[in-house]
């Protein structure tokens, strides 16, 4: 075909070179503007449809057509656009060498049409090494057909065409593949890629006689049903994204041209992990990895949608971030908050299935939005004393809300709070404590107070003053075995009696432990800088279960050594029972309690002290 056409045609113009490093400008299209090779039959398709656009904003009732065919290494993309004249090609000629001087200019050229066109055709030197331009212009019909031919050593040559070499309006583009690429020119390769990026397009687009398109998009068809609809977006969803959601969500927002369907992925994700959203401009898909598309808190769901507002960015790959974008984020956002008020109104079940897998979303939303804390409250699960409950059940039962800022500090109390009665909320979950604090704010009247050692110390019964001197030269030489380690030694009587002893501290006394460490390892200079610092925070303190047998018959013994390895015994357990990290002063001290039991149960010198 191209033989017969030159042989017909005038007599050619001399080869022009690109007034650009072509060369430079194919290694920036692909390795820094394009992500992959297959962008060029999104542009491809891009060109075509921004023809036939502008044809039909003349003509409405022009032909919307566009035809690829792929054959041994070859493409053929035929459009009934709007076509070009011989002044149009060079104006375009003119507009890549403008706009493909600097990489931050293309996104400029990407405003205009035959910007769009000029680089999209140079995106084919991506695996082209010829492309061949033939265009009839639907504007000026009496002007001849316009022949373009570059290579990609950089040169190209223009010529006007017999009338017969096109004889309707529109552009035909001819690739000849370059050597290694011939399979991105393959037909099937050819049309999953159209099908991937043109399925919502349009026009009528089809490779060979497959047709690319699948209108209306699956959130636009009409169904029998609520239920019809929700199996056919499940389908549809899995097909797509590889799931079968928990539920989906129509993303409708008339002003700024979007319509599409949120998916609700079915197990739980980080809220660190960015989800991949695929975005449609005008039908065309712009990306599959827009990730800035809704708040930060919806990290619960995948989006697809088509848009005629948003900006691409020059690649075409993502979009610019912007006051549209911005706003978009709102709007989508909302949708999302409603679908969940919803479901907390006329769904319950359904609301009780999302929020057993994404809490944690739910929860990231509620701390910025106090009209969502209070209608999730009924429903966000907590970690308590009382097992687990929302907050709005936990608020009713205690008159105060305790929590704690920590896992661990929570495991150090829950015991012993649930026993003495005392309602606490593990609040070292991933929002948790925030939420906590809020809940006045929405619930007026309840108090909620921080749970520290000394509030759980004033719940512990104080034994009778006479017994507890009784025993002063027993609690003398525990805490003289502890003070090196900067923890009091302290005797309460408590539930369970099965804990025989309770490790407590708080922030203020880590933090006051930290510095004494530092302070011991330092030089005399930094000694003297931290030894100013050293504060009046509480200790760290073990409390003694007075009603323990165990704590009882060490208490009766009289030998200071072994009481001092007893008590480090009861201290060293205690620490792991409130599963904290243990510090090497912490592991030293296990290490030694538990070798001198050893020596203590197998080694005696004496009757009595065997049976001791």
């Amino acid at each position: 075909m191209d033989s017969q056409t030159s042989q017909s045609s005038q007599a050619p113009q001399s080869p022009h070179t690109f007034q650009v490093d072509l060369h430079g400008l194919v290694d920036l299209l692909s390795h820094h503007l394009y992500s992959s090779p297959k962008v060029y039959l999104r542009e491809l398709l891009q060109n075509a449809v921004d023809a036939v656009t502008a044809r039909r904003a003349e003509q409405p009732e022009a032909p919307a057509l566009v035809r690829l065919f792929a054959q041994d290494g070859t493409l053929r993309v035929e459009d009934s656009g709007i076509g070009l004249t011989e002044a149009d090609v060079h104006s375009l000629l003119a507009t890549i060498g403008r706009s493909s001087k600097r990489g931050d200019a293309l996104e400029s050229a990407r405003s205009d049409f035959l910007g769009q066109f000029g680089i999209g055709l140079l995106a084919c030197f991506v695996v082209a090494e010829r492309i061949r331009v033939v265009s009839r212009s639907a504007r000026t019909p009496d002007a001849p057909p316009v022949e373009w031919t570059a290579t990609d050593d950089g040169s190209y040559t223009v010529r006007t065409l017999p009338h017969e070499a096109r004889a309707e309006p529109g552009t035909t583009v001819h690739l000849v593949a370059r050597p290694g690429a011939a399979d991105w020119l393959a037909e099937d390769r050819v049309l999953a890629l159209a099908r991937e990026f043109g399925s919502l397009l349009p026009y009528d687009v089809r490779v060979g006689d497959e047709a690319v398109t699948d209108l209306p998009a699956p959130w636009n068809r009409p169904y029998p049903g609520p239920a019809a609809r929700r199996v056919a977006l499940a389908r549809h969803c899995a097909g797509l994204f590889g799931f079968e959601p928990l539920d989906s969500i129509d993303l409708d927002v008339p002003l700024a041209g979007i319509r599409g369907v949120a998916y609700v992925l079915p197990s739980a994700v980080s809220p660190a992990q960015r989800a991949g959203h695929r975005v449609h401009l005008k039908g065309m898909l712009l990306t599959e990895r827009a990730d800035q598309l809704l708040p930060d808190w919806a990290f619960f769901v995948r989006c697809v949608l088509d848009t005629d507002s948003l900006r691409p960015t020059a690649s075409r790959e993502s979009l610019y971030e912007d006051e549209t974008l911005a706003a978009v984020r709102e709007a989508l956002g909302e949708r999302i908050r409603s679908w969940l008020t919803g479901l907390a109104a006329g769904d319950p079940e359904r609301l009780a299935a999302f929020l057993s897998v994404h809490h944690l979303g739910v929860k990231s939303l509620a701390r910025h939005d106090s009209a969502m804390l209070r209608t999730m409250l009924p429903w966000l699960p907590f970690e308590t004393t009382d097992g687990r409950l929302s907050l709005e059940e936990f608020a009713r039962r205690h008159p105060v809300v305790h929590f704690t800022r920590t896992v661990e500090e929570y495991r150090q109390v829950a015991p012993i709070a649930s026993a003495q009665g005392v309602g606490v909320v593990n609040g070292g979950y991933t929002y948790d404590s925030e939420l906590v604090e809020a809940l006045p704010s929405v619930r007026p009247g309840t108090v909620v107070a921080e749970l520290d050692a000394d509030t759980v110390t004033a719940h512990l019964d104080a034994v009778d003053p006479a017994q507890e001197l009784a025993l002063s030269a027993f609690l003398g030489a525990a805490r003289a075995k502890l003070d090196p380690l900067g923890c009091d030694v302290v005797l309460r009587a408590f539930h369970p009696l099965s804990v025989p002893a309770l490790h407590l501290d708080d922030r203020a006394a880590r933090h006051e432990q930290a510095r004494a460490e530092a302070e011991e390892q330092a030089d005399d200079l930094w000694a003297g800088i931290l030894g100013s610092l050293r504060g009046s925070a509480p200790r760290a303190r073990l409390v003694l279960n007075h009603l323990n047998p165990l704590v009882r018959r060490i208490s009766s013994l009289g030998d200071p050594e072994l009481i001092g390895t007893a008590t480090e015994s009861l201290y060293g357990q205690a620490l792991l029972m409130a599963q904290r990290p243990l510090r090497p002063a912490d592991s030293a001290l296990l290490n030694r309690a538990f070798i001198g039991l050893l020596e203590w149960a197998t080694h005696s010198d004496s009757p009595e002290e065997g049976r001791r």
